[in-house]
């Protein structure tokens, strides 16, 4: 029996009309939305945002031909409006020059072509599997089998064949998904390629490996640092039986992008792709600080509920990330990694390819440009 693709299925029927927030997702009914936040917006609070919007334009220059020099030239000015949040109308863009990706795209064309229409897929009937539940309240994915969805599947094949050792894994939809709405099929295949190989900062290709091996490295290097810098909430989740794994799995295996609120995990993933992991670390210890006072009185039930649904007021990116930005990590992170790797005997994860896979994907690379 043949194996089934997507183009083997018919598209659903389209879902009817609903009301839709700034960014396409349904809005849900007596629920608080960014939206809401943005409404009675002065004429003097627009033409702040125009004036921001023309302020990043000309810092990135046309299609980004400006963007190497600045970040040289002012890169404490790059960080600081990274970090104030990117405009949406120009994240996509961004996204790609802070990633890498758009020099991976350029390098490889055709490639992805050849991955979707020519590869085949071991995982090919998991994807198809799992593409609804990867923002199904989203206009652009919500028919089955729609472009939207079909979009996603070409990404998370294209990904399986180019890298056989990781193939596919659920978490990755989120993280395509996440980028496809901000830009095409192919700049989004690039994006995963350069997050998961490390074309800028660590390769995160270890949090999809069998076994989740970078994963694991996080949640000791987070159990840690929340025994350290809240000692108090620590200890209360070691008498209650609470650890990372319990809670914190999600946020760094779709980087906030599966239980946040989109609007807090956008401004979240400005500052990832510019800083790297680090942010992630420093946004989870800053919603634990931020709801200490409530989860230390907590037990068990009441405690795990609460650290997966945290209250409206403390997803407000303009007050979390502040807090985030305070606490300093890198290098408490980098001595608890290497603490993980002694107690382990071996490297979680190389910082470059395994040679074997490295070879391989050259070879095709290599193939498609001759």
């Amino acid at each position: 029996m043949a194996k089934k693709r997507i183009d083997d299925y018919e598209p659903g029927p389209v879902p009817p009309p609903a009301p839709l927030d700034r960014f396409g997702f349904v809005k849900q009914e007596l629920s608080y939305s960014h939206d809401d936040s943005m409404k009675g917006r002065s004429a003097y609070e627009y033409e702040r945002e125009e004036r921001r919007v023309r302020k990043w334009r000309k810092m990135i220059g046309v299609g980004g031909s400006d963007w190497t020099y600045y970040v040289k030239r002012k890169p404490h000015v790059v960080k600081r409006r990274i970090r104030k949040g990117i405009p949406d109308c120009l994240r996509g863009l961004i996204w790609q020059l802070i990633s890498g990706s758009r020099d991976l795209l350029l390098m490889n064309p055709g490639v992805y072509e050849q991955l979707v229409i020519y590869e085949t897929s071991a995982s090919e009937l998991d994807i198809i599997r799992d593409i609804s539940r990867t923002f199904p309240s989203h206009v652009f994915f919500r028919q089955r089998h729609g472009p939207g969805q079909r979009s996603l599947y070409n990404v998370l094949k294209a990904y399986s064949v180019f890298d056989r050792e990781v193939g596919y894994v659920q978490g990755m939809g989120f993280l395509a998904g996440l980028l496809l709405l901000y830009m095409s099929e192919e700049d989004a295949f690039w994006l995963l390629v350069a997050l998961l190989k490390g074309a800028v900062h660590a390769p995160m290709e270890g949090l999809y490996l069998v076994g989740l091996p970078l994963v694991q490295q996080y949640l000791f290097q987070f159990d840690n640092l929340v025994r350290e810098y809240l000692p108090k909430l620590g200890e209360h989740f070691t008498q209650e039986m609470i650890n990372p794994s319990m809670y914190a799995s999600q946020w760094f295996i779709t980087v906030f992008s599966y239980s946040f609120p989109f609007h807090l995990a956008l401004r979240i993933w400005d500052v990832f792709l510019y800083e790297g992991v680090k942010i992630v670390f420093k946004v989870g210890l800053a919603i634990l600080k931020y709801c200490h006072d409530d989860l230390i009185k907590l037990p068990f039930e009441k405690l795990i509920y609460a650290l997966r649904n945290f209250p409206e007021d403390a997803m407000n990116p303009d007050t979390l990330l502040p807090m985030a930005y305070s606490i300093k990590v890198s290098k408490r992170l980098e001595e608890l990694k290497q603490d993980y790797e002694k107690k382990n005997q071996k490297p979680v994860q190389s910082t470059e390819f395994n040679e074997k896979q490295k070879q391989s994907q050259e070879r095709f690379l290599l193939s498609k440009r001759s």
